[in-house]
């Protein structure tokens, strides 16, 4: 017999089947479970992305290879890309984010957890949509920036391509919800006496990586929603023949895309930030500048898009001056690596 009193309204869980865990889990709002799932399914995609990658490299192994035919190879590169860099990257690290973020800073949980399950389930929706594609017959082939007019209608005729864009419209409402999770999480939850100049470095980039979601993913889900505007309804936003402009394409998706470098490099720089200090037993050297890099870092980044678009005609002024700009981004990332 137990000596335990039986306390009316308690069940002994470890006699109880397991019946429900896998609802416990997809209708969880906690931010640890949230975190996992996260982790989970990007180590899915990264997987499939891996198999995408060695299709590639079996094809460009000897010249004149016939493993994949034309076609076949741009559909495999351009899932290739967009999942590494949509799937992998980016939700890792808003996987660790959410995992870590309010442990660190003493929360109980996120400060939206309904919206944070939301985010999740809208991310894995886009993904699962984005590889739909290929069920419905063809996958999108223009490459993952999808330059236009390559991808208009007259020379993507098939479906692959609004697969593409739907996909990544979800996942870049599931991603700007997660980053204002974040950023209010962080701003209103700290525990008492952790002051923003106070905060862990790593959540010093969580929190500065949030805001420039804010700031660059609109920009690929406005140009996402004229993409299909033009496919669907015969707009002509990127599409010369109608007024529109290709070039457009490239302003908005470079106005995202490279900011998006740092959206993925920045929380890897705050998990270096916080690795070496614990196992060197030393405090990281100028704590303030490393903090102060990092908002330089995502301010300068939203300024020097048109590297990418050196060979369009924008003339020497433009390309003088993103020249520069380039060449000033590395000022902060250079004091992030000495410190």
């Amino acid at each position: 017999m137990s000596d335990v009193p039986f306390t009316p309204g308690l069940v002994d869980s470890t006699a109880a089947p397991a019946r429900g865990a896998w609802l416990a889990w997809i209708s969880t709002v906690d931010h640890k479970r949230i975190g996992i799932m996260y982790l989970l399914t990007t180590m899915v995609f990264f997987c499939i992305g891996g198999i995408e990658a060695l299709l590639i490299r079996i094809q460009l192994a000897r010249p004149g290879n016939t493993f994949l035919s034309p076609d076949a190879y741009n559909q495999v590169f351009t899932m290739h890309g967009t999942t590494m860099v949509f799937l992998v990257v980016v939700p890792l690290l808003l996987g660790l984010a959410n995992y870590l973020t309010p442990l660190m800073i003493g929360a109980r949980d996120m400060a939206l957890p309904r919206l944070n399950a939301f985010s999740y389930w809208v991310f894995l929706l886009g993904g699962i949509l984005l590889y739909f594609s290929f069920v419905s017959g063809h996958a999108p082939s223009a490459g993952w920036f999808s330059y236009a007019p390559l991808s208009e209608k007259g020379y993507s005729t098939r479906n692959g391509l609004d697969y593409w864009a739907l996909a990544l419209l979800g996942i870049g409402v599931g991603t700007i919800a997660t980053a204002i999770n974040l950023i209010v999480t962080v701003i209103n939850l700290r525990t008492e006496g952790l002051t923003i100049r106070r905060l862990p470095l790593f959540v010093w980039m969580v929190l500065v990586n949030s805001f420039l979601i804010i700031a660059a993913l609109p920009a690929l889900n406005a140009s996402l929603v004229m993409l299909l505007v033009d496919r669907q309804l015969h707009a002509h936003f990127f599409t010369q023949m109608g007024g529109g402009s290709p070039i457009l394409w490239q302003h908005f998706f470079w106005s995202f895309g490279h900011p998006e470098v740092y959206i993925m490099v920045l929380p890897a720089f705050g998990i270096i930030s916080e690795v070496i200090p614990v196992f060197s037993r030393k405090p990281i050297f100028g704590y303030s500048f490393v903090a102060a890099s990092t908002v330089a870092i995502a301010l300068l980044s939203l300024g020097v898009w048109a590297h990418h678009m050196f060979a369009v005609g924008l003339g020497p002024a433009w390309n003088y001056a993103f020249g520069a700009s380039s060449l000033l981004i590395a000022v902060p990332t250079g004091v992030k690596v000495f410190n």
